[in-house]
């Protein structure tokens, strides 16, 4: 998580916002492990799996979203990626370049 961290600190001024999303966990666990980990980025909570699962098709961690200013899905990427390499700073650059319709 320290590459997700250091993209959306560097970034958060050209408008990336990084939410992390647990679902189907204890709330006062997922807590406890964000602050441990040392995440810097919002935690939200779907006890029951609904909104995730529903609405974006969360199956299991770790899965990422790109979600426009709109609120729209562009992308779902399952499994671990590595964000702090240059081509995917490009792409969120390139993302939030991108005029809204």
């Amino acid at each position: 998580m320290p590459p997700v961290n250091r993209l959306g600190s560097e970034l958060k001024g050209k408008g990336l916002e990084v939410l992390l999303v647990s679902f189907r966990e204890d709330p006062a666990l997922v807590r406890r492990t964000a602050q441990e980990r040392g995440y810097t980025a919002r935690v939200l909570i779907d006890e029951s799996g609904e909104v995730t699962g529903k609405a974006y098709g969360v199956f299991g961690p770790p899965t990422a979203y790109l979600i426009d200013r709109q609120g729209r899905l562009l992308s779902r990427m399952v499994g671990s990626r590595s964000w702090g390499t240059p081509a995917a700073k490009k792409l969120i650059l390139d993302l939030l370049a991108q005029r809204t319709k």
